[in-house]
Formats: C-alpha cells, structure tokens, sequence
C-alpha cells in the first residue's frame, strides 16, 4: 500500500450510482460501471463501491453488482461495502474481484465476527467504517439503520475488535455532499491515535485533502461525486499535495462504451 492515498467513491442506492448529500437526499447519476471506469481511468488510488441500502434490507452484497464490475478488467484495487453480514459473504465479495471490504453493520451486530473474517482474508482486507460527526470535542457514532449514536470513546472502541482491521474509515456524514465541509477534527478526536484512518465526506477541494493527509493518522482521503465535475480533477488534487507521498497523477485514455 502506498502511505497516502487518493480514493474515489461510488454510492449505489437501489442498483444505481446516486449522488447522496447526508445519506438522505439523492440525485440519480447513472450506472456504477460508468463511474468506476471514469475513476480507473482517470487514476484514483481506490476505489470504494459503497452499496447503501441493501444492510437496512437484509439483502447481502450486491452479488449482480459485482459480477458486472468483474467484466470491466479494471486494475484499481476496489473496496466493497454493504450488505455484508458473515463471513462467508466476505470471502464472495473477495472472490468476485474485491480487493478489501468494508465492515459497518457488523460492528454493530456481532463485531466479534471481526476475528473469523480476518483469519480468512487478512487483516489487511478488512476496513471498519464508521459514519461520525463532532460532539463535544469527541466523535458521535451513527447507527444508519436506527439513526441512533453513541460516543466514540475507548470503552465503546474496546468491544468493536478493532485489532482485527487494518484501517478505520470515518465519513463525515453529516456534511457528506456538500462542498468543502469536512469537519478536520474528526480525525483529531478519533480515540486512537495510531490506528491508520481513511476519511471521507465533504472533501472537495485540494486544499483540504492537503490538510487531511498531513495528519499522521490519516493514510487516505476521498470523494464521491466531486471527483465528477471535472475530468482531470484526481489529477488535478494530486498536483497540489506538496511534499506527500502519493503516487503520481497519471490519466489513461482508455475507455469503454457501456
């Protein structure tokens, strides 16, 4: 893994890519394909397929999904989301051409089933993501399914098995689509300190993700539909993180028609 990281985001809902804004109003954008080929080719780092409604559905993965993003041959490493309840669903969404998975419902339900899934696809496939916003210098935790929250402190950390991730995601999803609103202290206030953290939400313009990948505990930063707005606009990010190591801004011409 590269030390920093410059990720993109594609939101599904319902089978269909969305622009989301607080996880409560979307805009239809098309196909995920679509969106993923874009981001391959313009050179994200990652890319993070996050299938937002199929945990609050009991659905599984989205298995379909999957096989249609395998036909795409893309070579950025991809990271799935949603609807993953055990391990063997896990271990599918590997099999079908994930790199690594990110964990959210289940720290909630049975974080205990961390260990199994790390012992299967190591520790290094596995990303726990967890939706937060600032509360009183501290971090609120948010059950997207119940809407409930809870503070984020180290009594709550110690009964997420946390040791069996490599990373941590925190998405601001409170300021989740709305431009240039990341609450920088998220990563701050996060209870510990050496645990590598992605972040994400309301990141759009360069010099924020400048200020976040200074931070010594964050390893990656993302966005999900800004990276849209403009066709060379990864490039563009990456010009400006002076003095970070990040690889190189690239852009392919290769394409797809769908």
């Amino acid at each position: 893994m590269l030390k920093k990281r410059l990720f993109g985001v594609v939101t599904v809902r319902q089978g269909w890519a969305v622009q989301s804004m607080g996880y409560h109003r979307y805009l239809p954008l098309g196909k995920p394909e679509i969106l993923l080929e874009n981001l391959n080719r313009w050179g994200a780092d990652e890319i993070l397929i996050q299938c937002i409604d199929r945990s609050a559905a009991g659905a599984g993965p989205d298995f379909d999904l999957l096989k249609r993003v395998g036909a795409l041959g893309l070579s950025t490493p991809l990271i799935y989301g949603g609807g993953i309840r055990h391990a063997d669903d896990a271990v599918q969404v590997v099999k079908m051409g994930a790199d690594r998975v990110s964990i959210d419902t289940m720290l909630w339900d049975a974080p205990e089933r961390l260990e199994t899934l790390s012992r299967q696809l190591g520790t290094q496939a596995l990303i726990a993501h967890m939706p937060v916003r600032v509360q009183n210098r501290g971090l609120a935790w948010r059950n997207y399914r119940s809407g409930n929250e809870v503070l984020l402190n180290e009594f709550v950390l110690t009964k997420l098995h946390l040791g069996w991730v490599s990373e941590v995601m925190l998405t601001d999803w409170s300021h989740e689509g709305v431009p240039r609103a990341f609450d920088s202290r998220i990563p701050e206030y996060f209870p510990e300190p050496d645990k590598p953290l992605l972040v994400f939400g309301g990141l759009s313009e360069p010099a924020q993700f400048q200020d976040v990948l200074s931070r010594s505990n964050v390893v990656a930063a993302g966005a999900g539909n800004f990276l849209s707005y403009k066709e060379h606009a990864i490039q563009q990010i990456k010009q400006s993180l002076i003095g970070l190591p990040i690889r190189a801004a690239y852009y392919s011409e290769e394409y797809r028609i769908l």
